[in-house]
């Protein structure tokens, strides 16, 4: 299938109208949208729905997709504030403190990529690369390629491009079929091998794959994260949507030992 930067914008909309329960033109108008939250099995894979309280914006307004006690709550804070600033702080504190008083937190906060044909490339590689299946990352589901590959969501793990420095493996992008149409691509490299190119070349060359194979790659980083931010640009990758989510303080709470512990 051949796509364009409008098919992919379109198909991106329609399965962020999926997981929020909205509908896709809902995200191009200029008014915000609250919509109440609803488990869908069409949804991304890796979201909990429905979910209490989840902010998306696709940069014209806001779709809030909410569990129906919350509606108030999020109309008011979404209704006081431009759409940027209701996804920073310290604005974002308005509504972290009223959904506090019910046992919620603001977690997720991220940025989403989707590839603009004009600019996508398969880059060179500074080490050898090969195209890598299911079969393939057996014994790869370690700390140093968690971005790539997810343990607890194996079964989506789909393709991959991995670089190679003799027989040491060191970068691997890999994606997921996190719903129908998308597949989410992510991406880890050795240390010893950051700031060479990798982590672009191996990005775009799954892009690549992913578009031959009738789907639409994309990718996902906190904004703070540069370094991330960066291999999305130098890969092809543009800016789509932002997404907020919160959850309760337990799971929050959770959050913050695990990844103290690591």
């Amino acid at each position: 299938m051949r796509f364009t930067n409008e098919d992919i914008l379109r198909i991106a909309m329609r399965q962020s109208a999926i997981d929020a329960n909205c509908r896709a033109e809902d995200f191009m108008r200029t008014e915000n949208v609250v919509v109440t939250s609803v488990s869908n099995p069409n949804a991304r894979k890796y979201l909990a729905l429905p979910l209490a309280c989840n902010l998306i914006s696709y940069g014209n307004n806001i779709v809030a997709s909410v569990e129906e006690k919350y509606r108030g709550v999020v109309t008011d804070y979404i209704s006081r504030f431009p759409t940027e600033h209701c996804f920073e702080t310290p604005n974002l504190h308005v509504l972290n403190d009223e959904l506090q008083k019910d046992g919620l937190r603001i977690c997720f906060m991220a940025e989403y990529f989707l590839p603009d044909l004009r600019e996508l490339k398969a880059q060179d590689s500074p080490y050898p690369t090969k195209l890598m299946h299911p079969e393939d990352f057996e014994g790869l589901y370690t700390p140093q390629w968690s971005n790539a590959l997810c343990a607890d969501r194996r079964h989506l793990d789909i393709l991959g491009v991995g670089a190679y420095d003799g027989e040491t493996l060191a970068g691997l992008a890999a994606c997921s079929a996190d719903c129908e149409d998308m597949w989410q691509i992510g991406v880890d490299v050795l240390p010893a091998y950051r700031r060479q190119g990798v982590a672009s070349a191996l990005t775009s060359r799954l892009a690549f794959e992913i578009l031959k194979r009738g789907k639409v790659p994309f990718y996902c980083a906190a904004w703070s994260n540069i370094r991330s931010v960066r291999s999305a640009i130098r890969s092809g990758f543009r800016p789509a949507w932002v997404e907020m989510t919160a959850k309760s303080a337990a799971f929050v709470g959770e959050m913050n030992q695990t990844s103290a512990d690591l």
